[in-house]
């Protein structure tokens, strides 16, 4: 109710609120409202009524728009200004309809929001409320710019400011368009802004990641943004425990609640298709174990096998352990999955053999021994595929062609020593002949 001491006159119902206001303050500073109450309006009846259900930001938009038509100010901040510039739009609040209207007031607080790293993020998450409208006035595309960049300045440029004597709280001095820098100590990291932007939802976060990329962000930092996230929002990537446990885990230091298997599946494939392609960008490890949960969350096979082949293409700069991926199949026959490894070491072969081909000169096997770079992650990829056998070796299910075909992969060339060759095929002979001839007391 407006208690002005005059009766209310107009009636507009938005869900289940209902506000008793005057048509004049209205129909001065909106033209949707003038023209809907001008065709609603009967000489018989003295209160008009009007719905404006679809009205962006709802109710609690529609409360601050009416008292700015009452001239009673209104505080415009980071987390209301979308909403109330996108119910400004939807009621045509042009400077037709009174100088300083609130289109033009909402207009100009957002583009001192743009300017400020924390409220565009405020800005840009509110936008999720309103997004077709936020769409259409290009709210959300004007953030994700801003928020872009920003993340792709040259940290170098920033020249942080520094708290003085450690003192605590946060002082003008401590704040970079938006940005807290009190507990930064110089040099500032690349990875600032990760957690910053971790909170947006996934589609406004994979478009800002896009926009960043455009921006020419380095190959590493997008990568290292994306792992972050995926981390944050893909609990069975965190899991250390076993398999079986996987349903069951809870990160218990996180106060984000745990998504479903299925929203974590969409999120991983997303975040594979975004992913740099380039050798070394994004670690082993980190894509190994987006594989790993792949396979446990059934991700799609295309999704699986664009992993298997980035894998493959860095697979001299794995560690054993992370190799170790369990057979997750339901005809499961060995506990690791086997046929994965070979498939990882197929795709790399055919990359070192391409290379190779690619090459201007034949390159001796002497030559290569000495120590060109092709050799050198030939050679760690075969000491890998020895470990691997070592380890994978004691299954009384690993088949002697499958030990075969792996051991054979690699060229004779690529392994100056065979020591573990041979420890790998020893354990194998090993637990096959006491599985064959089980030895019995004489």
């Amino acid at each position: 109710h407006c208690t002005s001491g005059l009766p209310s006159d107009v009636t507009i119902e938005i869900g289940e609120m209902s506000f008793y206001l005057h048509k004049f303050p209205l129909i001065s500073r909106s033209g949707q409202l003038a023209k809907i109450i001008k065709d609603t309006s009967n000489d018989d009846v003295s209160v008009c009524a009007l719905q404006l259900g679809d009205i962006p930001g709802g109710a609690k938009a529609f409360e601050l728009v009416a008292k700015f038509c009452y001239g009673v100010k209104i505080e415009l901040t980071a987390l209301n200004i979308v909403s109330l510039r996108c119910a400004s739009e939807y009621l045509q609040m042009t400077d037709e309809y009174g100088d300083g209207n609130l289109i033009a007031q909402t207009e100009a607080f957002l583009n001192d929001v743009f300017g400020n790293w924390t409220d565009t993020i405020k800005a840009l998450e509110t936008c999720e409320e309103v997004l077709p409208h936020a769409e259409e006035l290009h709210i959300v595309s004007r953030c994700i710019n801003s928020l872009a960049m920003k993340a792709c300045t040259d940290t170098k440029l920033f020249n942080w400011p520094v708290s003085e004597n450690g003192q605590e709280g946060t002082t003008d001095a401590d704040v970079w368009n938006g940005i807290c820098t009190e507990a930064m100590t110089q040099p500032v990291t690349d990875d600032w802004w990760y957690e910053d932007v971790s909170f947006l939802s996934l589609p406004l976060y994979k478009r800002l990641i896009q926009a960043v990329e455009t921006g020419g962000m380095r190959p590493e930092n997008v990568a290292g943004a994306l792992v972050f996230y995926a981390k944050r929002y893909i609990p069975l990537m965190n899991r250390q425990a076993s398999f079986k446990d996987a349903t069951s885990h809870t990160n218990s230091g996180s106060t984000i609640s745990t998504p479903s298997e299925g929203d974590q599946r969409a999120l991983l494939e997303e975040i594979m298709e975004l992913l740099p392609n380039q050798k070394g960008v994004t670690e082993t490890r980190f894509l190994l174990g987006l594989l790993r949960t792949a396979m446990m969350l059934q991700a799609s096979p295309s999704c699986r096998e664009n992993l298997e082949r980035r894998v493959g293409l860095q697979l001299d700069q794995a560690a054993i352990d992370d190799l170790l991926i369990p057979n997750m199949g339901y005809s499961v026959e060995t506990l690791y999955d086997i046929d994965c490894f070979q498939r990882i070491l197929d795709h790399f072969m055919s990359i070192d053999q391409a290379s190779s081909a690619s090459s201007p000169c034949i390159i001796e096997e002497s030559q290569l021994v000495e120590g060109s770079h092709s050799f050198n992650s030939l050679t760690r990829v075969a000491n890998l595929v020895d470990s691997y056998l070592s380890e994978v070796g004691p299954d009384v299910n690993f088949k002697f062609p499958k030990f075969q075909s792996l051991a054979a992969t690699i060229p004779d060339f690529a392994r100056p020593l065979s020591d573990g060759l041979y420890r790998a095929i020893d354990i194998y002979l090993k637990v096959t002949s006491s599985y064959v001839f089980p030895l019995t007391d004489t």
